[in-house]
């Protein structure tokens, strides 16, 4: 959202700039920012759960996987000095290059270790539905 908002003030700015060269320069930041609000906003909502599976929106497009062909933990990492919280979600090599999806607060929007919990919950609620 916050992406939009600067796109939209830019561009009275980029209207009123004094040169050609300027209006080129704040012209392609604001492509920039537009691009990059746009994929943002695609992205969202990054992970959903039912009790039947996990499904996440990639650039690529949406991956859904059933409970039985994944795992995930929470595990932490060093970043510039702070410890943050990662969500690793292990899902087949084949369905995804790499196998292995990180997922942030920033990408959740919550805690991983919330989200961790819930996603267990989730999937013991499908293993007693089955």
């Amino acid at each position: 959202m916050l992406c939009w908002v600067v796109a939209v003030g830019l561009v009275p700015v980029v209207w009123l700039a004094g040169s050609s060269l300027d209006r080129v320069f704040l012209g392609a930041a604001l492509a920039v920012l537009v691009v990059v609000a746009g994929c943002l906003t695609y992205l969202r909502p990054r992970l959903r759960a039912d009790p039947d599976g996990i499904t996440v929106r990639t650039l690529g497009g949406s991956h859904r996987w059933p409970w039985a062909r994944l795992s995930h933990r929470v595990t932490t990492s060093s970043r510039f000095g702070r410890t943050v919280p990662v969500l690793e979600i292990e899902v087949p090599e084949a369905d995804l290059t790499g196998g292995l999806l990180l997922l942030g607060r920033f990408d959740l929007g919550a805690e991983p270790a919330e989200v961790a919990e819930d996603l267990e919950a989730l999937r013991d609620r499908g293993t007693l539905q089955s």
